[in-house]
């Protein structure tokens, strides 16, 4: 058997390339859409790609199933659980429980494990010349290392009301099912730390069913089932807004993207007609690049691995947007935006300096040190603002800070002042500065950020409240 974990850090999203050596066959479990890395991995093992695999309807990335089975001429093996509301709407191999089928003399065995999404299924793979016994499982979102999928993203994210309790007492029933698997099991999950499809995901790639039973929280409740569904759903992170336009596309017939784009070099004049029109710029340049000159109206969303959830937060899919990022950087943020399905970029500029050179002015960021943001802050009609998600919030905060999350802020913008100093801050200073730059291109020119943010703050012994 060959085997290959492929790992994209920016979604913390694992897929999984097995492939039977003697008869020359591969399966691929939960492609990314950008997928010439399969391709590639194929080739260079000279197997070809029969089964392309999905354990859900995912809500977190937009899968790369269909551009990879148009292209190898793959079957598409989806699940058939959860009823008319949950069915995939176009051609495939419907799985249910119980289900099982070969890659060359790979078994795989479905189970359907629900809780996270109605129709999750996970599969069991046995290596049928190595021994009879299982020894990978393939869980999707259902169990991670040290945790388990959240059950209430259909209730925040796409809206469907009543769902989230229902799932966590289907994740109950699911965890039973877990547990009478043997405990020498591999488990190969879904996503690892850093997702926002769970709240405690472990770091390491894999785990086994043994060791999960003893150290994961979700077995630690036995019979008490309600005890297990409120821990379930307390706390979760907020799902960003792309999440129900994941669950659309990833369901329905849509266009393909086989290829990963190349992007439009754009003169200063189109950049700067185009936002004229209120096109966005996304500028990825590092907070600090950034902060010392910006072109008005962009947004700072740097470039590393959160750059796609964070894109994914306010752009909309029906407009057009434009980058600002160097050249060398292009390849991998298109690949991370064409992974969330954000492809319609109108092209990229490589820096600031043909607006500049063309006579445009650039704003900077306030940033302000500790001792200037101790001053301010006991200033009379300042607001303090913590940019935070809420668990951080409430975990420990600045006195007097108000909470607004980083991700909602343009639909709560009713909760920042324009007449007083306004004083931002997160936990490390990306968010702040995106923060910032979404309120400067809101009109606000009040605002100072304390970049330093939290972890100055308590490294220096200063105060926290919690609540």
């Amino acid at each position: 058997m060959f085997f290959q974990h492929v790992y994209d850090k920016s979604l913390a999203q694992a897929s999984y390339f097995i492939g039977c050596q003697k008869e020359g066959v591969a399966a691929v479990i939960d492609p990314k859409r950008d997928v010439d890395t399969y391709l590639e991995i194929a080739k260079q093992n000279n197997m070809k790609i029969t089964h392309v695999l999905e354990t859900h309807i995912h809500a977190d990335f937009l899968t790369g199933s269909r551009e990879l089975s148009a292209i190898t001429g793959a079957a598409l093996y989806l699940s058939d659980e959860g009823g008319e509301d949950w069915e995939y709407e176009f051609d495939h191999i419907g799985l249910k429980d119980g289900s099982s089928f070969m890659v060359g003399n790979l078994k795989m065995d479905v189970l359907h494990t629900p809780g996270h999404t109605p129709e999750s299924i996970s599969f069991l793979l046995t290596d049928t010349p190595a021994s009879p016994e299982p020894v990978m499982f393939f869980t999707g979102d259902f169990v991670f290392v040290g945790d388990i999928g959240r059950p209430d993203l259909l209730e925040k994210a796409a809206g469907m009301t009543g769902s989230m309790d229902a799932g966590a007492h289907e994740m109950y029933k699911s965890i039973k099912k877990f547990s009478d698997l043997p405990d020498y099991i591999q488990v190969w999950p879904g996503h690892g730390a850093g997702s926002a499809c769970g709240k405690a995901l472990g770091a390491v790639p894999s785990s086994t069913v043994g060791y999960e039973k003893v150290r994961n929280w979700a077995f630690r409740f036995g019979n008490d089932e309600n005890g297990f569904v409120k821990f379930l759903l307390e706390d979760q992170p907020e799902p960003p807004n792309y999440f129900a336009m994941m669950k659309k596309l990833n369901k329905v017939d849509r266009p393909l993207l086989t290829e990963v784009p190349k992007l439009k070099k754009l003169s200063n004049l189109e950049m700067v007609e185009a936002m004229g029109k209120g096109i966005k710029l996304l500028d990825a340049r590092l907070k600090t690049d950034f902060a010392k000159g910006y072109i008005p109206g962009s947004i700072n969303i740097q470039g590393n691995n959160a750059f796609a959830t964070w894109a994914g937060w306010y752009l909309n899919y029906d407009e057009q947007f434009i980058l600002l990022a160097d050249d060398s950087q292009l390849d991998d943020l298109t690949r991370k935006l064409m992974r969330i399905g954000l492809d319609n970029i109108m092209g990229y500029v490589p820096s600031t300096d043909a607006f500049v050179h063309e006579g445009g002015k650039l704003d900077t960021v306030n940033v302000i040190d500790i001792d200037a943001f101790k001053k301010v802050t006991e200033e009379p009609n300042v607001q303090l603002v913590d940019l935070r998600n809420a668990t951080e919030y409430k975990s420990g905060h600045i006195k007097n800070a108000d909470h607004v999350f980083v991700g909602t802020l343009l639909k709560n913008l009713d909760k920042v002042s324009k007449d007083k100093k306004v004083v931002i801050h997160c936990q490390g200073g990306d968010r702040a500065t995106i923060g910032y730059s979404l309120l400067a291109r809101e009109g606000y020119n009040n605002v100072l950020n304390y970049s330093a943010s939290m972890n100055e703050w308590v490294e220096l012994g200063n105060p926290i409240e919690s609540k």
